[in-house]
């Protein structure tokens, strides 16, 4: 491992954005010019916050600017709080890049169908922006995105911009709908049989909860989808993210090392028996 990868580097926070109630956005910056580095879309940091920890945190921005660093957390425990709440100008530091990656390389002259829940939409930015800017290597992109609400969808004005285009299909929908909501309702899974791609020629990356997942691909596999073509993120239980602390030891793999993207055929296993 390079030991960049190992110490910890500086980080200036440039812009704070709020996405929904618990979660934001931060761009940030090094504090020493020397410590950009690239990664692959899919790819996490550990992220630490002053006298507080570190958690695994996704790069939600585009692999094509590491420059400007994008983390989107929610807040949901003392660290994540604390990340949260920086402001302009505040400090922290970052380890990495860790992990494996959505295969959009291998996606090349296929389908692409993305499907996400919640905050499982910031992993997948990165090969959106990826996919996007390499719209000519692809077929068709589908990109289905759930939430609970419309206050609990991030990257709302994103999400928008690449629905007006029309090089890719975007659908939204939410479990519960309030006053003002137009779109559709219904748990992300409902979006799946009346969505246009070829199952036989189609790479899907999937992120977000564990129930949405398994519910995810078992509607994929009515559509034809075959398992080695369905990829998910299982970002579960991440700690040291260098795979020594054996916390997100699932089975034989560890997923901070070994993932945190995998194949599903490789995880169909473990993910089947409730115990792990």
């Amino acid at each position: 491992m390079k030991p960049q990868r190992i110490l910890p580097r500086l980080y200036r926070v440039q812009q704070s954005r709020l996405e929904t109630y618990d979660t934001w956005t931060l761009e940030s910056e090094p504090v020493d010019g020397d410590g950009v580095f690239s990664f692959a879309p899919g790819q996490f940091n550990m992220v630490y916050g002053f006298g507080v920890g570190e958690v695994p945190i996704s790069i939600s921005g585009d692999p094509a600017k590491p420059e400007r660093l994008i983390h989107t957390v929610r807040s949901v425990g003392a660290v994540t709080k604390a990340l949260c709440s920086l402001k302009k100008g505040e400090e922290f530091y970052v380890r990495g890049p860790y992990g494996t990656h959505w295969p959009v390389e291998n996606a090349v002259g296929h389908d692409v169908v993305i499907v996400t829940g919640g905050v499982g939409l910031p992993p997948l930015r990165p090969a959106v922006y990826h996919i996007l800017s390499n719209r000519e290597k692809y077929k068709r992109i589908v990109l289905l995105y759930g939430a609970r609400t419309p206050q609990d969808m991030v990257f709302t004005s994103e999400l928008k911009r690449w629905r007006a285009r029309f090089d890719v299909d975007v659908e939204t929908t939410v479990d519960a709908a309030k006053p003002g909501w137009h779109g559709n309702v219904g748990v992300v899974t409902t979006l799946i049989p009346r969505a246009n791609f070829d199952a036989q020629n189609t790479k899907v990356f999937i992120c977000g909860p564990e129930i949405m997942t398994r519910f995810t691909i078992l509607e994929l596999q009515k559509r034809g989808v075959t398992t080695e073509n369905i990829f998910v993120s299982m970002e579960r239980n991440m700690k040291c993210g260098i795979g020594h602390c054996g916390h997100c030891q699932l089975g034989s793999v560890f997923v901070c090392k070994d993932g945190p993207v995998f194949r599903y055929d490789k995880v169909q296993p473990f993910m089947s028996k409730r115990e792990i």
